[in-house]
Order: C-alpha cells, then structure tokens, then sequence
C-alpha cells in the first residue's frame, strides 16, 4: 500500500511481481490507508536524521532491529495511552524500571 506516487507501481512491479499494488484513499479514509506505518517511518527517521546515515549495511540493520526493540518495549505511546506496543499485545517481558538496559543484556 502506497500512498499513489506514479513511480511506485513500476519500481513494485518489478520488485515484488506477486504484489498487489494498493493506492491508500488518503489519510482521512478509514477504508484503505497506510497511517500506522507512516507514522512509524516519521518516527524512524526523526532518530536517523540525527544521525546522519548509516555507513553501511550491518550499521542500518543494527539500528533498525534496535530501534524496532525501543520502539515495541521502551517507548509510550500516546495512542496506546501511555501503554508500549509489547504491553498492548500481552507480551510478558519481566524487564522491570530499567527497560531499556534489560533489553540490551
């Protein structure tokens, strides 16, 4: 699901030639529309932004898979009402205070 650019079916054609290209109706459409995950790419790149790329492959997939593991244990969510994504789903991670430093031992 894109959000239409023209671009988009080509480059999703030829790289993924079993998917169905979906063009979101917009943000304000409760039918079809991508709002999650863009928002989840804004939140993403707010972090990548300050730090000025990756360098590399292994860097990006490092970052990603930590921030994934922030963003899902560690980080509240307003629309969660302060709740983590992991809380929400009933996923028990005995973590404690300390959230984030559990996660990375």
């Amino acid at each position: 699901m894109t959000d239409g650019l023209h671009s988009y079916r080509k480059a999703i054609g030829r790289e993924f030639p079993q998917a169905q290209h979906i063009k979101a109706d917009g943000i304000t459409s409760h039918e079809k529309n991508n709002n999650m995950i863009e928002r989840f790419h804004n939140t993403f790149r707010e972090r990548d932004k300050v730090m000025r790329g990756f360098k590399g492959q292994k860097n990006a997939s490092i970052m990603a898979e930590s921030f994934r593991t922030y963003y899902n244990f560690v980080r509240p969510n307003m629309a969660l009402q302060g709740r983590t994504p992991s809380r929400v789903a009933r996923i028990q991670a005995e973590i404690g205070r300390n959230r984030w430093m559990k996660l990375l031992a």
